[in-house]
């Protein structure tokens, strides 16, 4: 009906005829699928609706929150119906309703919930249908106030049809008194669940809070989902003892609403603190601790501290130790490590989760289960199926491994115009088998020409990692990679914690003590999709994706290297399973500072237009994607009866053969699929 819409029809028994069965029950049709809704029941729908009412007509609430509308069936009203938009505790700032609503019968029609007598001029108008019987036609574009009241309010009698089309602006904050049984609720199954239990107020954010919105955006890493129309939580725990998070997750399953868990925020399509349903954020940022044992060369490191801040504790422990994970300081720990994590050691020593070797997580049931107590089929399912599918990672036990006290980095880039094409291509044909110490990240993006004035070029950035001295590294590269052409004047000596300085862009000689900075540098809109490269791609392929990269005008490329210990474990070893076979990692990244729905709209569709360009040069059946890379493009969940085979969709991306291993896990430990979000791991259908 709409092209932005889903048709949705609720049909009541009596006069109006359709399908209801007159017993309180109503039909819901979504995108041609029929489903029984409860009365009092929260349903969604896309932008656009239908509602087709019987002589016993529905009161309906509706709430526009991104693209999204909840319908709720409230309760029966004799004769007629009511129709109004009160966003279930969430006031709108802005709504336009672009209607057309037909009352048979007598009624009344008001613009913001007061009300107005039936008459003809304005934007309401009588008239007669073919049969003589009186009808109500309101045209009308209203915006409602920030008061909550309601919109296109519609009352009538006998018979009933409204047909309703919304365009949502905005929506604002959540009231206390809205959420104000939610809240008591959740705050007293707290008090009970928790010991010590004083003071749990404190750990807790509702919208009425004067801090809820510092601590919902302090991480936040992708403003995309930091607007005011991205859906807000119904409350923020922010948990300072393991068993607050064994209560939130009790209470959170008593009350029946979703909880998203958040360890750093930069789950780059945001869905550890975003949902379309009322939901609740369990943010991990307090549980930190971190604890090196050099003697041992492990550390427990809890799921809320960030890679800066491991780094910096092992730092302060040894200069010849350090971990293979991300480059980034202030990504958390716990999704960077359950999803996979890699970082400039891969090719040495393998991925984050590689190198794992305990974990504690609080399940379903409330209870804290180590390795031991978990078993080996969850423990394997943790490091890299994603630990938000399966319960909550309170800390992980890692082993660290050995650093040189002289690593050495450098950084050389090259245009089409200085022969760029030719080294892209060789870069291809060794840097998955240089030697293991040397990790060599190639960055691609569409910038001006220096050489010819007006027009766009390609430039390639060869960065490198390597643990090893500048003469040994120079030896290497002359024997395998001398297209680059890489003199010792290229490279920088360092220590390995200032390589990670390096890789994380601070400025040479900033102090360590900047790892224990949270805040970022900045926080862009941005995009990010993944694919597995595992056939070098040839000089005329690399020539046409210029051409397109030209073209579409900012999405660049970071190819990342594998082969060395990637090749070396099983791809059943893990959850992750892009192993052996694969030259290089691609990501796909666009960010922005324009606001606005354009720009969302245009570079969004440059990034999907590139990944879409590149199909045949990518792995194949599955296409192959990146966990920690999230991306809800290549699929999402509803987690309704589908979810098992819309979860195989995106499941095979990320996991291939292993994605029916993580279904039979979390079928084992989270039956009911508590634990869940846009793209988990489901239960068997048969289980749940």
């Amino acid at each position: 009906m709409w092209d932005d819409g889903v048709t949705a029809w609720v049909d009541g028994d009596g006069g109006g005829g359709g399908d209801g069965w007159g017993d309180g029950r109503w039909l819901w049709r979504m995108m041609g699928v029929v489903v029984e809704v409860v009365l009092g029941a929260v349903m969604e729908v896309r932008l656009g609706l239908a509602v087709v009412m019987g002589d016993d007509a529905a009161m309906m609430e509706g709430c526009g929150l991104g693209r999204r509308l909840w319908l709720v069936v409230m309760e029966v009203h004799d004769g007629g119906a009511l129709w109004r938009c009160w966003c279930g505790g969430v006031d709108v700032v802005s709504v336009e309703v672009r209607s057309v609503v037909l009352v048979r019968g007598c009624g009344v029609v008001g613009g913001d919930g007061r009300g107005g007598d039936v008459g003809d001029g304005g934007d309401v108008t009588v008239r007669r249908d073919g049969d003589g019987v009186p009808m109500v036609e309101v045209q009308s574009v209203v915006a409602m106030g920030d008061d909550g009241d309601g919109v296109a309010v519609v009352v009538g009698c006998g018979c009933a049809m409204v047909m309703v089309e919304m365009v949502v602006r905005g929506c604002g904050h959540v009231s206390l008194a809205a959420t104000d049984s939610v809240y008591d609720t959740f705050l007293q199954c707290l008090s009970k669940n928790t010991n010590p239990a004083d003071q749990i107020s404190s750990i807790l954010y509702t919208p009425n809070n004067p801090s809820f919105t510092t601590v919902l955006q302090s991480y936040i890493r992708n403003r995309r989902y930091n607007t005011s129309t991205t859906p807000k939580p119904l409350i923020i725990v922010t948990p300072r003892h393991e068993s607050h998070v064994q209560a939130a997750v009790i209470c959170a399953k008593n009350i029946d609403v979703q909880l998203k868990i958040r360890s750093g925020g930069h789950d780059y399509d945001g869905i550890s603190y975003v949902s379309d349903v009322p939901f609740i954020i369990l943010d991990m940022f307090n549980l930190k601790t971190i604890t090196v044992d050099i003697q041992s060369e492990t550390a427990w490191v809890q799921a809320g501290a960030t890679l800066g801040e491991l780094y910096y504790r092992i730092w302060e422990k040894s200069r010849v130790h350090g971990f293979p994970a991300g480059v980034c300081p202030t990504v958390g720990v716990g999704g960077h490590l359950s999803g996979g994590g890699y970082g400039t050691m891969l090719r040495k020593y393998g991925l984050s989760v590689d190198n794992v070797l305990d974990a504690q997580i609080v399940d379903v049931k409330g209870q804290i289960l180590d390795r031991k107590a978990m078993g080996e089929d969850l423990f394997w399912a943790i490091r890299g199926g994603g630990g938000a599918s399966f319960g909550v990672i309170l800390s992980y036990k890692i082993k660290l491994v050995p650093v040189p006290k002289v690593v050495t980095v450098f950084r050389i880039e090259k245009t089409l115009e200085e022969n760029a094409t030719d080294i892209v291509y060789q870069w291809q044909n060794v840097a998955s088998k240089i030697d293991n110490d040397l990790f060599i990240r190639l960055l691609l993006q569409p910038v001006t020409s220096r050489t010819k004035k007006g027009e766009k070029t390609i430039r390639a950035s060869f960065i490198s990692h390597f643990l090893g001295d500048a003469d040994r590294l120079v030896s290497v590269m002359n024997s395998a990679f001398p297209e680059l052409g890489l003199k010792k004047s290229d490279c920088m000596e360092m220590s390995w914690i200032e390589s990670m300085l390096y890789w994380a862009n601070f400025d040479n000689g900033t102090s360590v003590e900047v790892f224990l900075d949270r805040t970022p540098n900045s926080v862009n809109f941005l995009k990010r999709k993944s694919d597995y490269v595992q056939n070098v791609i040839s000089k005329n392929g690399l020539e046409s994706i210029w051409k397109k990269m030209i073209e579409l005008g900012k999405t660049g490329f970071v190819f990342n290297p594998y082969g060395g210990k990637m090749s070396e474990i099983p791809e059943v070893e893990t959850p992750f399973p892009h192993r052996a076979g694969n030259l290089f990692k691609i990501q796909y990244s666009v960010n922005w500072n324009e606001e606005g729905i354009e720009a969302d709209k245009n570079y969004m569709s440059q990034i999907r237009s590139l990944y879409s360009f590149m199909t045949p040069y990518v792995s194949k059946l599955p296409r192959g994607a990146f966990l920690n890379y999230r991306d809800l493009d290549i699929g999402v969940t509803d987690n309704g009866k589908n979810s098992y085979s819309e979860g195989r969709i995106y499941g095979l991306k990320y996991f291939k053969g292993n994605y029916d291993r993580l279904v039979k896990v979390k079928t084992l430990v989270d039956p009911t699929n508590f634990f869940r979000n846009e793209q988990s791991i489901p239960p068997f259908p048969s289980k749940r």
